[in-house]
């Protein structure tokens, strides 16, 4: 079972959170907070595995939150979710450890499966932010193509649609082979890479 808090300074959204998590099977709504400072309390108190954290509330935000939860527990996942996805709130946010960053208009099957990999230990972005990511990467490099050694067919093929920021069920499904081994090539490829997370990796793919 998945434990999550939910941090956000709108009942609404709170509550439109925990009814879309608690209908599932596999998903638990342990608190809620409204705001950064409660947040933070309930976090060392709970112990989720998961936080969907708001980044504008009163008081004590939502990036301050994130760093304070992890500086106490690191293993915390923590998955943004926000209305605004520009980079003003996209890097802060990233600084402060956060595993995922999704947006408020996203499916709420996009929100659960989201909540899914953080939990397994991936990270989440909703597609256009991890788009913008890597092409910023590339732009950043120049777009000059890269070798990667040592690679198998298979994990080519792989990376290439972790790139595109698919799942990896998804990759699983586009490939007809199982999540474990996909998940197997990911940690391969993220060892041979030298890349610390699924976010890094795909920036690193798409800039190789």
């Amino acid at each position: 079972m998945i434990r999550v808090l939910l941090v956000d300074d709108q009942p609404l959204i709170r509550t439109g959170l925990r009814m879309l998590c608690e209908a599932e099977p596999d998903v638990t709504v342990v608190g809620e907070a409204d705001n950064g400072r409660d947040a933070t309390t309930l976090a060392a108190r709970l112990t989720p595995d998961v936080i969907v954290m708001d980044l504008r509330m009163p008081g004590v935000d939502g990036i301050t939150a994130t760093s304070r939860i992890l500086a106490a527990r690191p293993a915390t996942r923590i998955v943004v979710l926000t209305t605004f996805g520009d980079d003003d709130h996209l890097y802060p946010a990233l600084a402060a450890g956060a595993c995922g960053f999704l947006l408020k208009d996203a499916p709420p099957t996009e929100l659960l499966d989201g909540i899914r990999r953080a939990a397994a230990g991936d990270s989440p972005f909703s597609q256009d932010v991890l788009h913008r990511l890597v092409q910023r990467a590339v732009a950043a490099q120049g777009g000059e193509p890269r070798r990667i050694p040592g690679l198998t067919a298979r994990e080519r093929d792989v990376l290439d649609l972790v790139a595109e920021g698919l799942s990896n069920t998804e990759i699983g499904d586009r490939l007809h082979i199982g999540v474990t081994t996909v998940k197997t090539h990911v940690t391969s490829l993220m060892s041979k890479t030298g890349s610390p997370n699924r976010v890094r990796l795909a920036l690193y793919a798409r800039s190789a």
